[in-house]
């Protein structure tokens, strides 16, 4: 068979594993995302294949390892991915040197325990008009993420450089998580960067659709008093939208499209 075959997939992360934007009333907490997508490929290639994903939303990187690294190591996996930091580089302030260095300790770990790691470079939302400002910090981020991947011999899944995702349809309605299209596009990615032949298509949208200044407006009221305010608001009071979610998928287990 041409290609990598996996037979212990886990992946470890917040919301962007956890797989908020893409809704599957039949799944786990309702979601399926890109890691669900990207372990349903896998499965077809070998008969003994068992997937874990301990994701939950809102999770900063010190939470994310601190509560699922060792948890993956037990599992004795062959295939892990991490995207870890996402919430950090929302705060007010954070120390990115420090960030990484953790990051960076957590995939020596995988790593030497014989796991193929993969991790990603942060999004560039320069687009944006609201979350350009974190554009400098992501840019410092990515450059020694890019170094962690190197130094341990991690698949890097540049987000950073990808084309299209700024095309607000690839983007849930509160523009922080991907929609189902722009999860698909994902488990693309994904698949393509640990070279796993696929039959995964990424997702045609075709034309955007032109909307009015007085639409947009509309759109951009309702954003803000829907997100935007609750999250300053957990932001200011010291909750997550991940305090009371447990991992979904907290064992290895199989899995197929169907399920």
């Amino acid at each position: 068979m041409i290609g990598p075959v996996f037979h212990r997939y886990v992946a470890l992360g917040d919301s962007f594993t956890e797989g908020l934007g893409d809704p599957a009333p039949s799944r786990p907490n309702q979601l399926r995302g890109w890691a669900d997508r990207v372990a349903e490929q896998l499965a077809t290639r070998t008969d003994d294949f068992a997937y874990a994903n301990l994701a939950v939303r809102g999770k900063l990187l010190g939470q994310i390892l601190g509560d699922q690294l060792d948890a993956a190591l037990a599992m004795s996996p062959d295939l892990v991915t991490v995207y870890a930091g996402g919430n950090d580089l929302m705060r007010p302030s954070v120390d990115i040197d420090a960030l990484v260095a953790r990051y960076d300790e957590a995939v020596g770990k995988l790593t030497a325990a014989g796991a193929t790691v993969a991790i990603w470079t942060a999004y560039d939302a320069g687009w944006d008009a609201v979350f350009k400002v974190l554009r400098g910090r992501t840019a410092i981020y990515n450059e020694l993420v890019r170094e962690v991947a190197e130094r341990h011999g991690a698949t890097l899944v540049d987000f950073w450089r990808f084309e299209g995702y700024d095309d607000d349809r690839m983007w849930d309605w509160d523009r922080l998580h991907m929609s189902s299209a722009g999860h698909q596009r994902m488990a693309v990615e994904v698949l393509d960067a640990l070279g796993v032949p696929h039959e995964l298509p990424s997702p045609d949208l075709g034309p955007r659709p032109v909307r009015s200044r007085d639409e947009q407006k509309k759109i951009n009221a309702t954003w803000r008093r829907e997100f935007l305010l609750p999250w300053f608001g957990r932001r200011l009071t010291g909750r997550s939208s991940g305090d009371d979610v447990t991992a979904r998928r907290p064992v290895l287990a199989g899995i197929s499209a169907a399920d």
